[in-house]
């Protein structure tokens, strides 16, 4: 489930959420109990590590390294 930031237009708090993509955004605020409370916009929390996702991750049989195999086949000649 994602963490939504949220921050009261009343009292300026902020706070997150863990709840579902389907769940209704949280309106009361838990620090001044007034329905203020509106969704901020955030970076994700994730970061991607690792050499990278490649042309011929997924690909099977004669499909595998594509790329590979033509400038191969063009340097050869």
């Amino acid at each position: 489930m994602p963490i939504y930031e949220y921050q009261c237009e009343s009292c300026e708090q902020k706070t997150e959420v863990l709840q579902k993509i389907s769940d209704a955004p949280v309106a009361d605020c838990p620090s001044c109990d007034k329905p203020a409370l509106k969704k901020l916009i955030s970076a994700a929390g994730f970061r991607l590590k690792g050499g990278g996702w490649y042309e011929t991750d997924f690909k099977t049989g004669n499909k595998k390294n594509i790329a590979g195999s033509d400038s191969s086949s063009s340097a050869k000649s």
